[in-house]
């Protein structure tokens, strides 16, 4: 709480990152941001939506302000920056395969893979989750445990306002090759995205699986099976087609992720 209360006094009075008690706070925090005994946001209770801490965010933003830029390298690799890499992996129980980087304050669970990727500061990767190849987990980013980053994904960081929910990835899902989870969207438990598919805190997420449709706005619920789609939108030129995504199925408790993706997909008659 002491620390909480020096981000929000230096948050709303600058001057106060020449005290070396503020700076301290600010990097103590970004040090429990990076071993994950801090989130940006917490999971909530059933049914609930999840808490955003803002004032961790702030204390990200003011650890920008404070840091200078520094000279970083790691073998025949130069960086330039204020935020240093993460380090000790070993110890950590983390594999990360050659050259995928993750940010200092960025939080990568026990029996986390990344291979060649990015992670940013503030991010939360649970454990045993996959980062797939040049997949991006942004800014915030909070991604459970199990899950699964194909190639090419991107997963939006949402640093600002303070107040804005990050991108949301929960347990156990599967997010299919060149997706794009941005701007606060917020994928359920166990939910499968099909190649392809974007979801912005705005997207309509249409369940065309009963007789009529139901609309989310940003959300994927759990065990979702999601494709692209797209849906007529009036414009003063005319009417022209706009993307969506489509929950075309469940992902079923008895199949692995990929049968369940495959069976969804060839029971609608659908490929991706």
């Amino acid at each position: 709480m002491e620390c909480q209360t020096i981000i929000e006094n230096c948050w709303s009075d600058r001057s106060l990152l020449s005290d070396p008690t503020v700076i301290q706070a600010i990097k103590s925090i970004i040090d429990d941001l990076d071993g994950g005994r801090i989130r940006v946001a917490e999971p909530a209770a059933a049914g609930e939506k999840w808490t955003v801490n803002e004032w961790v965010k702030k204390a990200i933003l003011l650890y920008f302000v404070s840091q200078s830029m520094q000279t970083e390298e790691v073998g025949i690799f130069e960086y330039h920056d204020k935020i240093p890499l993460k380090k000790n992996y070993k110890s950590r129980g983390v594999r990360v395969v050659p050259p995928a980087v993750a940010r200092y304050g960025s939080f990568i669970a026990p029996g986390v893979i990344l291979m060649p990727s990015y992670v940013n500061v503030g991010a939360y990767v649970d454990e045993r989750t996959m980062v797939d190849t040049w997949a991006t987990v942004g800014s915030c980013a909070q991604i459970g445990k199990d899950v699964h980053l194909s190639g090419g994904v991107g997963i939006g960081g949402v640093l600002e306002p303070p107040q804005a929910s990050p991108v949301i990835v929960e347990d156990g899902a599967f997010i299919g090759s060149r997706c794009i989870v941005v701007e606060g969207a917020h994928i359920g438990k166990r939910a499968v995205l099909g190649a392809g598919v974007t979801i912005t805190g705005s997207s309509k997420v249409i369940d065309v699986t009963g007789s009529s449709p139901v609309e989310h706005r940003g959300f994927v619920p759990a065990n979702s099976v999601v494709i692209p789609g797209s849906i007529a939108k009036e414009f003063a030129a005319g009417t022209f087609q706009v993307p969506c995504a489509l929950i075309i199925g469940q992902r079923k408790e008895s199949t692995d992720l990929k049968t369940s993706l495959n069976d969804a997909l060839r029971e609608n008659n659908v490929t991706v």
